[in-house]
């Protein structure tokens, strides 16, 4: 542990920060689940309504920089590329 005060602030603010961050993944990861087993359900209108949410919470997430936004950017054609496969079928 920090001896300095200023240093003592910012290990609480950063043990605060990781647990925002990783709920904020976690919720990513929980979407892009719910996306792909409604893909693989084969449900088109539900796949299309959940994309929406993912693509949202990845751009949120950029934003706040908790991801890099070329990751965001990459998951969501990744994501669109599986529900162009379903329209295509």
């Amino acid at each position: 542990m920090a001896n300095i005060k200023q240093q003592k602030k910012r290990v609480l603010t950063n043990e605060k920060a990781r647990q925002r961050n990783q709920a904020v993944r976690s919720r990513l990861h929980t979407e892009s689940r719910k996306f792909r087993a409604l893909v693989a359900a084969g449900d088109k209108e539900g796949a299309e309504k959940q994309l929406r949410v993912v693509s949202r919470l990845f751009d949120k997430a950029a934003t706040k920089h908790v991801i890099h936004r070329n990751n965001a950017a990459n998951k969501k054609s990744g994501l669109a590329a599986e529900l162009n496969k379903l329209a295509a079928k």
